[in-house]
């Protein structure tokens, strides 16, 4: 029964955590005062607060308490080397096409599995820049399955992840990728403003999740004549 009691607080806070209760950067309440407000043990506290640490959404420091971290940063997975740190808040995001239910693609570089296709697919499109310079085609698909609400609403601060994270209480936790060099097509070229024929990176990647048999499939266009590509990859839980 302990066992299922530092569980238990561990998956309230952390959905407190993912709902924004708990901003990035702010304190859990203390280990007395948690105590308090569960009715629990130290050690049952103690527990739940090293789950929550070992999952990455907390920090324990010592003399401190708890502080709630921002998980995205450490899964920044191929994103554009240096993005934000060399461009502050110029980082453009546009999307071409909002989200809207479909049919499955008929390929990709890691098929859904029957499960996931027993169920739309829900789709959208993205392009990311640096101020005027288009960087990067970003393509995405992932099941309807329980997600149709995301159709109505907008992105919480323009991210995707962090829209699962808060509203639907799914987390990202690591990804496959598979990696091309391949030649602009027509249409990719006009978007990155580059001439057709010319090399871009082309990224396959599917993202797997805390929900079971969950997976976003995600495919990158990307022109690094300009602004490079790092894998940062940092926190699989």
């Amino acid at each position: 029964m302990a066992q299922k009691r530092y569980l238990q607080i561990y998956g309230t806070m952390k959905e407190r955590i993912q709902q924004g209760v708990y901003g990035v950067g702010s304190y859990l309440p203390s280990e007395n005062e948690l105590c308090n407000i569960y009715g629990m043990t130290r050690t049952t506290i103690r527990r739940a607060l090293d789950e929550l640490q070992r999952e990455g959404f907390i920090v324990r420091e010592h003399g401190r308490g708890s502080r709630v971290l921002e998980r995205r940063q450490a899964l920044g997975l191929l994103a554009v080397k240096g993005f934000s740190e060399a461009v502050g808040q110029d980082v453009r995001t546009r999307f071409l096409q909002t989200p809207v239910i479909g049919p499955w693609p008929s390929s990709l570089p890691w098929m859904p599995d029957e499960n996931e296709r027993g169920a739309p697919a829900i789709f959208f499109e993205r392009l990311r820049g640096v101020g005027t310079d288009p960087v990067m085609l970003e393509s995405n698909w992932f099941s309807s399955d329980g997600l149709e609400t995301i159709l109505n609403t907008p992105f919480e601060e323009d991210s995707f992840f962090k829209t699962l994270s808060s509203r639907y209480l799914i987390e990202v936790t690591g990804s496959e990728q598979e990696l091309r060099a391949l030649h602009a097509e027509d249409k990719t070229a006009g978007l990155l403003k580059i001439k057709p024929g010319e090399p871009i990176l082309h990224i396959s990647i599917r993202f797997s999740t805390s929900r079971p048999r969950f997976f976003i499939y995600s495919i990158l266009k990307c022109n690094t004549a300009k602004y490079p590509i790092g894998n940062v990859y940092k926190h699989p839980i």
